[in-house]
């Protein structure tokens, strides 16, 4: 791991309390023995690539839906939405990224429109890479409605490490795609639901960079429509 680079990306405002309170620790470490300083100096190094908030190249064509999150795409399937992001009562096709303690937490917004829902559910906090986790875990819900009346469903999950999921937007607010919206502390996943009959562009597997990296292309799906009437 470069440490010039892991210094070299800002970081995230959320993550200076963090930070903060690893480098007192660290400071305190060091009076009880030296060893336990130099792993001190490490986790504090590791909290700030934690919170890191990199620039990111925003993909400028009209109807991508992008990674909220970076991470592993570990799920791509059809369900039935949830009943707090008001997409209807089909399945649709869910994309779930799940995120380690390694990958960068900070969310963005994977089209750009209004927020129109937004609905914070307690619950447990299960290892995010489970699917029953997008039913009982902790989780934000928030629906984005593009100009064209499009909506996408996102929900920030907590796992079961992370404790907190920080929301930056608010109802009625207008977002651009790429735009930063959130952020989960340690650990956790994003699931985005899709519109019907939009079918995903990534796979399984697949490591995933938020605003960058496309999950599925809406206009795709429009031409396919347009070609079945022809």
């Amino acid at each position: 791991m470069n440490m010039f680079k892991i210094v070299a990306v800002p970081m995230h405002k959320e993550g200076r309390k963090f930070v903060a309170i690893f480098a007192a620790i660290t400071v305190g470490l060091s009076f009880i023995w030296e060893p336990l300083f130099w792993l001190g100096c490490g986790a504090t190094v590791w909290c700030y690539y934690f919170f890191r908030d990199p620039v990111r190249l925003i993909p400028q064509k009209e109807g991508l839906v992008l990674s909220p999150a970076d991470g592993i795409v570990s799920l791509i399937e059809d369900v039935m939405p949830p009943v707090d992001l008001d997409l209807g009562d089909e399945p649709v096709t869910r994309i779930s990224v799940f995120m380690n303690v390694f990958n960068c937490h900070v969310n963005r917004a994977p089209i750009s429109g209004e927020i129109r829902h937004i609905v914070y559910r307690h619950g447990k906090f299960l290892n995010a890479s489970f699917d029953k986790a997008s039913e009982f875990n902790e989780r934000n819900c928030l629906t984005i409605e593009a100009d064209d009346g499009t909506k996408i469903g996102v929900v920030q999950i907590a796992g079961l490490i992370a404790r907190r999921i920080v929301c930056f937007v608010q109802e009625g607010e207008k977002v651009s795609v790429g735009e930063r919206f959130g952020l989960i502390r340690f650990g956790s996943r994003l699931d985005v639901y899709l519109p019907k009959g939009v079918a995903p562009a990534i796979a399984v597997g697949t490591t995933a960079v938020a605003g960058e990296t496309v999950l599925a292309d809406l206009r795709a799906a429009d031409v396919a429509a347009i070609g079945v009437l022809e």
